[in-house]
């Protein structure tokens, strides 16, 4: 019988490997922390107040407010709220309760009407009662003068007391909200991890001429110029100063 003999199948050729791209791109430089960078001088820290006070001598605060007692009752109402929606809410509010025993006559239920608008607002609502009440047993109706004091009234904390001693009794305090943490870390004047830190931080550099309009400045400066997502580093007073390491000019 024949012997059969297969032929081998023919092997597939090596289909070669595609070359992985070679990467173009570069690494991005990791960010400096603002603590490495390089502090502020008096001379510059000085340079950017004068700036700041050439371009607006006589800064105001946006809380609409006709006496002390109002005036500490629309920044506790604007904690987690705009300014404007506060004051679009407090206008008719203050017309019939501009002090603590008006508010403690209008009561819980109908303050909750004039304010409900706000965010928070029943929450608010029982401490302003509250508060208005401690005015009366504790001050003799009148806000008192003392961080301390301030603060140990229902709904006002630090930065609550800071607004009020400054706004309504000319202190050089240094109210530190979201707007002056960031310029604060973002510029490199006071960097903190928390918002007493960045305060201290503050009251330590700026000069003491600066320091009745500084928190107004910062606080404009970060509302309308150093924005949280897009800041406007264009149009900036201080651009050249910063110490932002993203700034865009």
């Amino acid at each position: 019988m024949a012997k059969i003999t297969r032929k081998p199948a023919p092997r597939k050729a090596a289909v070669p490997k595609k070359k992985a791209k070679a990467a173009t791109a570069k690494p991005k430089p990791a960010k400096k922390s603002l603590k490495a960078i390089r502090p502020w001088t008096p001379a510059e820290v000085r340079e950017v107040f004068s700036r700041f006070q050439k371009a607006n001598p006589e800064p105001r605060g946006e809380l609409e407010h006709v006496n002390p007692f109002t005036l500490l009752v629309a920044v506790v109402l604007s904690a987690q709220a705009t300014d404007a929606g506060v004051n679009k809410a407090t206008r008719a509010l203050f017309e019939i309760a501009d002090t603590p025993q008006k508010m403690l006559d209008l009561g819980e239920e109908r303050l909750r009407d004039y304010i409900k608008t706000i965010g928070l607002y029943r929450t608010k609502a029982r401490n302003v009662i509250a508060l208005s009440a401690k005015l009366l047993s504790d001050f003799g109706g009148e806000v008192p003068r003392t961080r301390a004091e301030i603060e140990s009234l229902p709904g006002a904390g630090r930065k609550t007391a800071n607004v009020v001693l400054n706004m309504a009794f000319g202190e050089h305090t240094m109210a530190v909200d979201t707007h002056v943490f960031r310029v604060g870390n973002r510029t490199g004047l006071a960097p903190g991890k928390m918002p007493l830190e960045v305060e201290l931080g503050l009251e330590k550099v700026i000069p003491a001429e600066f320091m009745l309009h500084a928190h107004h400045w910062l606080i404009l400066h970060g509302r309308y110029t150093c924005l949280a997502r897009k800041p406007r580093c264009e149009v900036c007073l201080i651009n050249d100063l910063c110490r932002w390491p993203e700034k865009t000019v």
